[in-house]
């Protein structure tokens, strides 16, 4: 049987121990590998550090001597339900770009806060960022609650603040969990310290959050990552190779390609090694061949005529989020990256600039600074399929590139000057 699989990055300001949440995590669940955890301790008394369950993630050297995650690190857990992506993003201001990326392959999102320092900056900057990208299924851990002596009314506060801010961001988090990484209180299993908490543990909301990876129900979506053409052994196919990301197709249904508009039917659904196959769902890498011989180039998406197709245009508006050392200006030229597309685009307009601290917008700025949300206008140099994020929001994901650096990220929230 195939199983479920979520992937779910972990965020929040440094030193708010979301890497303890995910280290204890894979400790009690008895994810990691054989004499992991006692090498760890180990390594830890040998040195004359304190253990911390932090050091199982942040294996990088420079990362335990800075005390913190630099990277984006992925790690793996199962339970009896379904298999986990969790990626461990950054949560130093300076990283903000890695904590990006890895934000960009999320289905969820976990956000940690600590409940003695409170909210702080970069916390509402992470809760934009998320609502930016388009991942709005968020569970806020308030962490360390051993620190506030187990108490019902920080954590209270702490909750009723952050709620207020994820409100204005049009985001409705799943829960709020008190927790203490520390000590593994409320992650796996209920806390008698506070029982005045009557929800779930976080595992167990984890575990109720419905799958989003692999949805069939949606409409056909195929971006084209390469095309091979073999000719050994008088082999004849040309095999459009790529990822389903949404919905599903079966042998002899006829499909169209935006934004060429060229039309064909699926021939056969290839596989490396395997045999022959009749459907194809969300979540496979996968391989098509056509019926006709038509030119196709990687960025194009394959969708089926039945349904509703993807949007169209040179010109788009979008929320991004700018982590450039040079501010992104008008006039200048980039590269976006969406789906399998790469192409150059231009910023047109800046419609508003928002303050991560308090949300208030900015029409006056002629430059989006680093570290800065804006609603956007871009022009493409020629015409490119997407979808909308209300839509289908990995087909609305993008990155700017700029000298060959990612410097911003974003999602598409309107089409313009539709072709």
């Amino acid at each position: 049987m195939t199983r479920e699989h979520m992937t779910a990055v972990i965020v929040g300001h440094v030193d708010h121990g979301k890497s303890t949440v995910i280290g204890h995590l894979l400790a009690d669940t008895g994810s990691l590998p054989q004499g992991k955890l006692e090498q760890v301790r180990a390594s830890c008394e040998s040195n004359a550090k304190p253990f911390e369950y932090a050091f199982l993630l942040d294996t990088l050297k420079d990362e335990q001597s800075q005390g913190i995650t630099i990277d984006a690190a992925r790690c793996f857990f199962k339970t009896a339900k379904r298999d986990y992506i969790i990626i461990d993003a950054p949560g130093h201001v300076e990283f903000l770009k890695n904590m990006v990326t890895g934000a960009t392959r999320a289905d969820a999102a976990i956000l940690v806060i600590d409940a003695k320092q409170g909210i702080r900056e970069n916390t509402k900057r992470h809760g934009m960022v998320l609502s930016m990208i388009g991942v709005t299924r968020i569970i806020v851990l308030v962490n360390k609650m051993d620190l506030v002596g187990f108490s019902q009314d920080v954590f209270d506060s702490v909750t009723s603040q952050f709620k207020e801010f994820l409100n204005e961001l049009a985001i409705k988090p799943v829960n709020f969990i008190p927790v203490s990484a520390l000590y593994g209180d409320n992650l796996i299993k209920s806390s008698s310290r506070m029982p005045w908490y009557q929800g779930c543990p976080f595992l167990a909301e984890l575990e109720q959050l419905p799958a989003k990876e692999e949805d069939t129900q949606l409409p056909f979506r195929f971006p084209i990552q390469d095309i091979y053409k073999f000719t050994e052994n008088h082999d004849d196919r040309r095999i459009i190779a790529g990822r389903v990301e949404t919905g599903k197709i079966k042998t002899g249904e006829p499909v169209v390609f935006y934004p060429s508009l060229k039309r064909s039917h699926i021939r056969s659904i290839e596989e490396f090694n395997s045999p022959a196959r009749s459907e194809a769902v969300s979540g496979e890498s996968i391989g098509f061949t056509l019926t006709d011989e038509l030119y196709l180039t990687p960025g194009e998406i394959m969708t089926t005529p039945s349904v509703p197709p993807p949007k169209t245009s040179v010109q788009f508006k979008a929320n991004i989020f700018w982590v450039g050392h040079s501010p992104l200006v008008k006039d200048r030229t980039y590269k976006l990256k969406i789906a399998t597309a790469q192409l150059p685009v231009i910023l047109v307009d800046i419609l508003r600039i928002i303050d991560a601290q308090d949300l208030n917008s900015s029409t006056l700025q002629e430059t989006v600074n680093r570290y800065d949300v804006a609603t956007c206008i871009f022009e493409a140099t020629r015409p490119i399929a997407y979808d909308l994020a209300q839509d289908i929001e990995t087909l609305s994901r993008f990155v700017i590139v700029d000298r060959f650096e990612i410097t911003g990220g974003g999602i598409i929230i309107e089409d313009l000057m539709c072709d």
